[in-house]
This record gives structure tokens, sequence and C-alpha cells, in this order.
């Protein structure tokens, strides 16, 4: 019996082996295919067999131009288990594709020594977020205690030696870039290191040790910061205010305050900076006396800051409106502190007579931001003085009617004929293919716009072919016409609405302004002015509808799917001043889309507290090169719903700390604590705001209740 079953175990042996061999051949074939998914899968094939020998396949396999060969090839090479193709795992860790350096990751996870480890530890900061959490994944699975913890400390020493060298033996760029970078670290000693940096003979890196010392956070720098705005450099000047406000200081208020008043090109950044400081006492006084001692613009805008903060002094106001050498400045507050100076209005209605044109422009300022009515029979006298004024000037010359259609060879839109040779016949050169390629795509652009209902808007005549009229000498009666619609003066609707379709742009966006502040009915006259061409009309007239409230911010969400892309100027507007809940569905096509304007639209989402947008939002989180993932991350933060946590929780991983931030606060506000070792590791990132960061979500206020909101 036994000599029966012996050959026949032979032989099936025999055969089997055969059938592999034979297996092995038609793989080794398929790894000269030219379709890279047949050579992955012989690779992976091969791999299952288990030859030692085919570790020289697998090293060739690493090396294939397809990504998805080279991913089975790592993966392969670590199934052996072979110290030898470390070296090789390593360069692959560095692969131009996230997928191969994952699997390359978790293969030298396998391999289990010192210099794999090494190699994991060192990729950690040096690659994207995606293989940075697969790298902590691949220590983990290797038994490595403490994984994130580990290559986050060695990202943090990584970086710190690097900008210490740079500091200490870099060219001048690189030393100015490492004094920023070793300030955000907010190190003691690399605040020691900056201090005497900030007066330095190099004004580039005294600026740059100022503003890493701002970026460290710790006030013992503002003695040192504070004497530089005497400078008379402006970089650092500006590096000084920057840090100032950074440091949030109260001391420094009366050096900013002193800048603020000099009218100087910095003096706009400081009157931010002490509107920015905590609010006191101090901080108060020191923007009322920006608001009448600065120039303009400093000046409107320091009386802006003080109306949700009380306003400021009138008898101060009026005393300066009471003389003639202080009638602008007084003008100035007044305009910015709007209804909060209404009890200086019977000192401005005089003004409005005054024989000072600018004067007589800022007293009209003033009235249409007080928006009283009773300023309205004063204001129609006046225009009907402006209005005499530009009669004269404004009178056509040409007499005849102008056309109304282009001639032959100049309308824009027209197809560009295709250019002649030399004998009058059209030509077949390069030139009329390029051009009939540029009418075919116009033509397509226009036929995509109208089919997704964007108004595709029509450029008018333009105005220097009939009026002569300087735009500056329409600035008075365009003010007139504003401050109009500010006090909904009678009989304004109609008057306005005539100057909304005026020639002169001035007077056109005076007009659409002032029917924009008339309530309902002269937002939706108004807001077809959107479509116009000029820049600054749409600018100026979306503010106008966003500051009437939900009517005006209600006309702007309708408008946004009809923007192709000048969506900025709406999402600007009511970034601005508020949006309405009903704004969610237009905020997230937004969002969808992407681009620069999906930073404003995510933003907005969050403020509302959106929960229909949360699945949108997610969606943008998937895109790596998203420029809105920061806003998005704060956004589903606000917005509190506890399913984001593990989408927001991966950028914990994040390379840029900005992102890393976000995805902390975030956690924090979504209260979840599923994460707490991720957190807990950050805790020694080498950027002071990811730690302050996690230090407050793993304080006693970041718990789960309060997200549960």
């Amino acid at each position: 019996m036994r000599t029966g079953v012996r050959p026949f175990a032979v032989v099936l042996s025999l055969l089997l082996l055969a059938g592999c061999q034979g297996n092995r051949d038609q793989l080794l074939a398929d790894l000269q295919s030219p379709r890279p998914e047949v050579r992955a899968l012989a690779v992976k094939s091969l791999a299952k067999l288990g030859n030692t020998d085919d570790l020289v396949i697998f090293t060739r396999a690493a090396k294939d131009m397809a990504s998805i060969v080279r991913g089975e090839a790592a993966a392969a090479l670590g199934e052996s288990q072979d110290p030898r193709v470390v070296d090789l795992l390593g360069e692959l860790l560095e692969d131009s594709d996230e997928d191969v350096q994952g699997r390359a990751a978790m293969a030298l996870a396998k391999v289990k020594n010192d210099k794999a480890k090494a190699y994991l530890t060192l990729q950690y900061g040096r690659r994207g977020r995606k293989t940075r959490q697969v790298i902590v994944q691949a220590l983990k699975s290797a038994n490595v205690p403490g994984a994130m913890a580990e290559v986050v400390a060695a990202e943090s020493k990584a970086i710190w030696e690097r900008n210490l060298l740079a500091l200490n033996e870099g060219t001048l760029p690189e030393r100015v870039g490492a004094a920023e970078e070793l300030g955000k670290s907010g190190r003691p000693e690399a605040i020691n290191r900056l201090m005497p940096l900030v007066r330095d003979s190099q004004v580039v890196m005294a600026a740059a040790a100022v503003r890493g010392l701002g970026d460290a956070g710790d006030r013992r720098a503002v003695p040192a910061i504070a004497p530089l705005l005497d400078e008379s450099f402006p970089e650092l000047r500006e590096a000084s205010i920057a840090a100032l406000r950074k440091l949030q200081d109260p001391i420094a208020v009366p050096r900013l305050q002193a800048v603020a008043v000099e009218k100087s090109a910095v003096s706009g950044l400081a009157t931010d900076a002490i509107a920015a400081l905590p609010r006191s006492p101090e901080t108060d006084a020191a923007l009322c006396a920006v608001a009448l001692e600065g120039a303009r613009r400093e000046a409107i805008s320091a009386a802006q800051d003080m109306r949700s903060r009380g306003g400021c002094s009138l008898d101060a106001i009026n005393e300066r409106l009471s003389r003639s050498s202080g009638i602008e400045s007084g003008l100035q507050a007044v305009i910015g502190l709007g209804p909060a100076a209404k009890a200086a209005l019977p000192k401005v209605l005089p003004l409005l007579t005054s024989a000072d044109t600018a004067q007589r422009m800022l007293a009209v300022q003033a009235v249409a931001a007080i928006g009283d009515p009773s300023a309205a029979p004063a204001l129609q006298k006046l225009y009907e003085q402006e209005l005499k004024a530009i009669e004269g000037p404004r009178q056509d010359w040409v007499t005849t009617a102008l056309p109304l259609t282009y001639g032959a060879g100049f309308d824009p839109s027209a197809p560009t004929p295709a250019p002649s040779n030399e004998h009058g016949l059209p030509g077949d050169d390069r030139s009329a293919k390029q051009s009939q390629l540029l009418d075919r795509v116009r033509a397509l652009n226009a036929q995509r716009a109208r089919e997704a209902g964007r108004v595709v808007v029509q450029p008018r005549v333009p105005s220097e072919l009939y009026d002569d009229v300087e735009p500056l000498s329409l600035e008075p009666l365009a003010a007139v016409l504003r401050a109009l619609g500010a006090v909904k003066a009678p009989g304004a609707f109609e008057l306005l609405k005539g100057y909304a379709g005026d020639s002169s742009v001035t007077l056109r966006t005076a007009g659409l302004v002032g029917l924009a502040r008339l309530g309902p009915e002269g937002v939706e006259a108004a807001k077809g002015g959107m479509f116009e061409a000029e820049r600054d009309l749409q600018k100026a007239l979306a503010q106008a509808l966003a500051e009437q409230g939900e009517a005006g911010q209600n006309a702007l969400v309708s408008l946004l799917p009809q923007f192709s892309s000048e969506k900025l100027v709406l999402l600007d507007a009511l970034d601005q001043f508020g949006a309405p809940a009903s704004a969610s569905q237009a905020l997230q096509a937004v969002v969808h889309d992407g681009g620069a304007e999906a930073v404003l639209a995510a933003s907005i989402l969050g403020r509302l507290k959106a929960k229909d947008a949360v699945d949108t939002l997610l969606k943008a989180l998937e895109d790596p090169a998203s420029v809105a993932r920061r806003e998005v991350l704060l956004a589903l933060g606000e917005i509190g719903d506890t399913k984001a946590a593990e989408a927001v929780a991966r950028d914990l991983y994040h390379d840029l700390p900005e992102v890393r931030v976000a995805a902390v606060t975030a956690l924090k506000k979504i209260g979840t604590n599923a994460q707490a070792e991720a957190l807990d590791a950050l805790k020694s990132d080498y950027y002071r705001r990811v730690r302050e960061a996690v230090s407050a979500a793993l304080s006693k206020t970041g718990t789960v209740a309060e997200g549960a909101h």
C-alpha cells in the first residue's frame, strides 16, 4: 500500500511545482507589460509567493515610472523584512506620490529596526498631512510607545536647530527668515537671541527680529520694541507696530497714539493697533484723540471704532466745530461717530452753506453719517445749488444723437476678420487661426454664462467721447445725492433713480448708493447696479447694500449665483456687515466651487452656525490643495457638529501650523475627546500658537459638553 501512495504524492508535488513555476513564468512576463496595472498585479502576486530570490525584482520595480507599481514594490519589500531594503524604502518615503509614501512608511514599520524607525521619524517633519498620519500609524504598529509625541518632538527639535544654524551662519535673507521662525517658537531662548538684534545695523534684520518677538508673545519685549516707533525707517516702524499689536500690552498706547496722529504712512497701522488692544479707558481716550487730531482716514476710522464703545465727548467736537481752524477735524470725528454724534447736528447744518468746498463736502458726509431726516430740507436746497453749478459744463457739445451700435470693425464683441494677404484675399496664416479660436472661446463663454443664468456685463460707451467734465468737479453733487438717500429725503427715490443711469460713473455710483440707503424699495431698484463693469462702483454699492441689514444682504445673496468671477466683492461686503441665515445654500455653492472666494464663504457659514453646511464643508476638506482649509475647519468648529470631529482631527497632522491651530480650535469647540492622544502629543509642537491652542483644548473648558450645543 505504501509503495503505491508515495509515487502518487511525488507526482502530485511535481505537478504543483510545475504549476507554480508556470505561474511564476507568466508573472515574470507580466512585469514587461506596457500596462502599469498589469505590472503592479505581477509584483503583488510575486510577493505572495514568498520567494527570497525575487527581492531583486522588487528592487527594480521600486524604480518603475508608474506610482501604482512603486507602491506595490514598497509593500513587497516590507514583507521581505530584509534589513537591506531599508534605504530603498527610505527613498520611496520621499516619493512624489503620497500613496507610495504611505506604502513605504507601513513597509518600514515591518522591518522593525532602529534605522527604519529613524527614517520614519525624520520624514515626519518633511511630509504632508496624509503621509504624516500614516507614519504615526506605522510607528504604532511597530509598538513604538508615544509614537506621535516622539515624532512631533523630533520635528520641533529639527526646526529649532535648522533656524538656529541659519541665524548664526546663514546669508542675510536666511538670517531674516530664521529670526522670524525662531520667534514663532515662543521659546525663552529665542527671545534672548532676538532681543539684541532689534538694534542690528541691518534694518531688515532688525525688523525681522521685531516681528519674531511679536510672534513670541512675551510682553517683556515691549520696552525694547516701543522706542523703535521713533525711528525713521518705515519697514522697522511697521514691524514694531505689528509686534506691539500682537503683544497686546497697554503700555504701548501713548507711543502708538503719537504715531497715529503724526499723519504719516504708518499712522493707519498705529490706529488699527490701538483699536485691536484690550479695551480700556486709555485705548478709548487714544482713539478719541486720533478722531480729532489724525489725518482724515485715520480720524474717521478711529471714530468708527468708538461707535460701539459709546462714542467720544461731544464737548470737544462742538468746540472744534465752533472755531474756523478746527472745523474739518470736528467734521471728521462726526463722520466716524455717525448716529452717536447726533447732538452735534445743529453745529453741522450751517456748514452746508460754507464757501469752502472741502468743508462743505465734509459737512454733507457728516449729515449723511448721522442720518437724521430733519436735515433733508437743507440738503435739498444744497442739491439745487450743486446741480446749477455743473449744468453749464455738462451741456452736450455734440448736438446729434450718439450712435447706439459700433461701426464696422470697431465692435469688440464681433468676430475678428481674418487678415488679408498681399492680393487682398483672406489669408490663411497662423494669426487668422488664432483669431478664430479666440472668437470661438468668447462665444462659448457667453453661451455658458447665459445657460448658467449669469448676467453678461455690457461695456458702456467711454464717457470721454461725450463728457469733458472732470469727475472731481462732480464729487460735491455726488456727496449730496448719497446724503439725500441716507436721510431718506422726500422725493429722493425718483431723483436718485434718475441718476442711477447717469453717464458719469461718479454720479451713477452716488445715485445707486443713495437708492440702497432708502430701504427695501431702494434696495430693489439699486441691486441691478452690481452688474456694472466698474469695480469701484460695485464695491461701493455692495457695501451700501450690506449696511442696510437684512433687505440689502438678501439682495447680495440673491446675486451670488449670477456672478462668475467677481464674487469677492459681494462676499467681502457680507463678511464685513453680516449675512442672513438664508444665505447658507448660496454660500455652500461658493465653497463647493473652491478658489479664493471659498475662504470668505466658509468664514461666513461658520458665523451663521449653518448646520446644513456641514456636509459641504466636510467635502471641501477632502481637497488637499484647498486654500480655504483653515476657514473650513474653524467654521466646522463654530457649527459644533460632532460628526465632523474625525475629519477635523486629521488636520492635527497637517504640515502647516496655522492649519493645526485651526484643527485644535475646532475640536475644542466641537467638544470631542476622541483625539486626546494626538492633542497631547502636540504640546511639544515647535510653534507657540499650536501649543497654546492645545493647552486651551485640553483644559477644563474644552469638554464634550461645550461642543454639544
